[in-house]
């Protein structure tokens, strides 16, 4: 299967899915898409690629796949070894809890389209930070308790699922933003234990081939 990747090196939702494709000893091409020089923004890119104006989009096989949990999902159907989602239904819904306090609660409201946003409604640079740090911190808050209590290492037990490949993006947008994240000790063990992971570190936006051009 041939598969290639459209990313912009520090955005979380293309890190998710690097995470995910590594994990899953995919091979893949990767295609640089500066989001800060509106490249998203390309007739080609946006008829051909991703409608939302947005990253990822991973076109394998004449297909092309956007948003990144519905990418991570179609990986553990069309790849399932090794497994991003436990064998237990109500354990995997726990896992796709966790992913989606993240996808879809903290890291829409502070993704540079919404700083964008904020700046252009006249809101400062110190009052945007605030915003970001708000709804990271109130997420975090709903994740912790479920990390302490279903995490073995990882996130939830003792190897790499959907939910350590939404954290570990996570916790490295909370440290751009300032987040002190002493208080959520068994967040920030299952994130270090996770960048200890070769999939992981290979995912990590500082080596991606874009991260030289920023």
């Amino acid at each position: 299967m041939s598969l290639t990747l459209h990313s912009y090196w520090r955005a979380t939702a293309p890190y998710r899915v690097r995470i995910g494709l590594n994990l899953k000893g995919l091979d893949y091409g990767y295609v640089g898409v500066n989001l800060l020089k509106g490249e998203q923004h390309a007739d080609d890119y946006v008829t051909k690629r991703n409608r939302q104006h947005l990253t990822p989009a991973l076109e394998a096989d004449g297909h092309v796949l956007v948003q990144s949990l519905a990418i991570l999902e179609w990986l553990e159907e069309t790849h399932p070894q090794p497994a991003l989602l436990p064998a237990d239904a109500f354990d995997r819904a726990t896992v796709r809890a966790m992913a989606a306090i993240i996808a879809c609660d903290i890291h829409p409201l502070n993704n540079m389209r919404i700083q964008k946003a904020l700046g252009q409604l006249g809101v400062d640079e110190a009052g945007r930070l605030e915003w970001s740090q708000r709804w990271i911190v109130d997420g975090f808050s709903a994740l912790e308790p479920m990390v302490a209590r279903h995490g073995r290492g990882f996130a939830f037990g003792d190897a790499p699922t959907l939910a350590d490949c939404c954290l570990a993006p996570q916790v490295y947008s909370a440290d751009r933003y300032q987040v002190d994240l002493a208080p959520f000790p068994a967040i920030a063990a299952a994130a270090a234990r996770a960048a200890e992971h070769p999939a992981f570190a290979a995912a990590h936006p500082d080596r991606q081939p874009d991260a030289a051009h920023a």
